[in-house]
């Protein structure tokens, strides 16, 4: 009997000490929800209005006007669009889970696809529709299908984004573990392109695909902490705060500059599919890694998500697989140019040779120096007896034995 309260005060405290654990993890369907469509209009913005600035410089290339591009309006105004749905995408991460957002960039590709037909205007026949523009039409259909899947069946696991949970992820061993595979493929890939010549394009994109995983796991955390700061406490004091930030920023421009290289040597088009591909792969492992999105989902969950990932890639691919590669602006009328001549050009698009410092009129260069062998054949001419000084060269033909 005298042990009763003490029996009754420990049962007391169980229940204290096992719901303590999980405070600050939840799962929620509406910020789900939120999230998906806040990164749906993000990217539907965002192509908005690179076609807005694309029609810009459509306009100022075909008209004499002076101007800039970065002085007209309708440019700024894309940049503005740009801006909001940069932001929009942003505040995704804050409500959703890193492995729902990431995939969600497909309806940047699905909204440019259709756009680039209405509004730039790009003309098709009718007799090329179906053979060029039925593949499009189904992988946007298929892209739209995978998304509804992701948003669906996403992850579901939700966790206040505060400095102490951040580090926490930060320093857990299966993050560390993660992060020394990154580098090492990064460094090995890297070491490939620069001192081996290895231009290829999946080696290029490969390596923004990692530098992507980083840049979306400092978004989720950055994002997360200024929730938190509106919502809570304020989560700016923390060191860990300023350390995502410049890793983003890092991040971010180091995947532009690698983008810009992979432009120079590849189509569009091709990157842009490949590199969706890749980076959602690379940033839902890192999302599953670092903030455990998948902990609390069950494996039926999980095979449909992967199964919407994997028609969304495939919409992806037969969007940009019959895109028309666009045609570079070329100030001469384009030639092959003569073969054994130098041009005035190094990539030889021009057909004006260069003949060293002879006098040329405008991009026309004089022919004073031209060789022998390049000098136009000569017709043959019947000598007359009537004219004694003949002003052309007379040839002779006679057979010589």
């Amino acid at each position: 009997m005298e042990t009763g309260p003490g029996s009754d005060l420990q049962l007391d405290e169980l229940p204290v000490t096992t719901t303590a654990a999980p405070t600050d993890s939840y799962s929620s369907y509406k910020d789900n929800l939120i999230g998906a469509l806040l990164a749906i209009f993000g990217h539907l913005i965002i192509s908005i209005a690179l076609n807005l600035q694309k029609y810009s410089h459509v306009r100022l290339a075909g008209s004499k006007d002076p101007r800039s591009y970065f002085r007209t309006k309708t440019w700024w105004f894309g940049f503005l669009l740009m801006l909001l749905g940069e932001t929009a995408v942003f505040s995704s991460y804050a409500f959703a889970p890193l492995s729902l957002i990431a995939p969600l960039s497909a309806v940047s590709l699905i909204a440019s696809s259709i756009i680039g037909i209405i509004f730039i205007k790009e003309k098709w026949k009718p007799k090329e529709f179906f053979r060029r523009y039925i593949l499009s039409f189904i992988g946007c259909g298929l892209a739209i299908v995978g998304t509804y899947l992701l948003i669906t069946f996403g992850p579901n696991s939700h966790e206040k984004m505060t400095g102490e949970n951040i580090v926490k992820h930060l320093v857990s061993w299966p993050f560390l573990l993660y992060m020394l595979v990154e580098i090492l493929a990064f460094c090995s890939l890297l070491y490939y392109y620069k001192q081996k010549n290895a231009n290829y394009m999946i080696i290029i994109l490969l390596l923004v695909a990692l530098l992507g995983s980083t840049t979306v796991v400092t978004v989720k955390a950055l994002a997360g902490m200024i929730m938190v700061s509106i919502r809570d406490t304020l989560q700016f004091g923390y060191p860990i705060f300023y350390i995502m930030f410049v890793c983003m920023v890092a991040t971010a421009i180091a995947q532009a500059s690698f983008l810009s290289q992979a432009s120079q040597l590849y189509d569009s088009a091709l990157i842009a599919s490949v590199n969706y591909i890749l980076c959602t792969t690379i940033a839902i492992s890192a999302g599953a890694v670092f903030y455990l999105d998948f902990r609390e989902e069950d494996v039926l969950h999980v095979c449909i998500f992967v199964l919407g990932c994997l028609i969304a890639f495939l919409g992806v691919f037969l969007i940009t697989r019959n895109r028309k590669k666009p045609k570079s602006f070329e100030p001469y009328v384009s030639m092959n140019p003569m073969p054994g001549l130098q041009t005035m050009h190094d990539n030889g698009n021009a057909i004006q040779p260069d003949f060293g410092s002879s006098f040329s009129y405008g991009a026309l260069a004089s022919n004073d120096s031209l060789s022998e062998i390049y000098t136009p054949a000569t017709l043959p001419v019947v000598s007359e007896e009537a004219s004694s000084s003949l002003p052309y060269k007379v040839l002779d033909h006679n057979k010589t034995e």
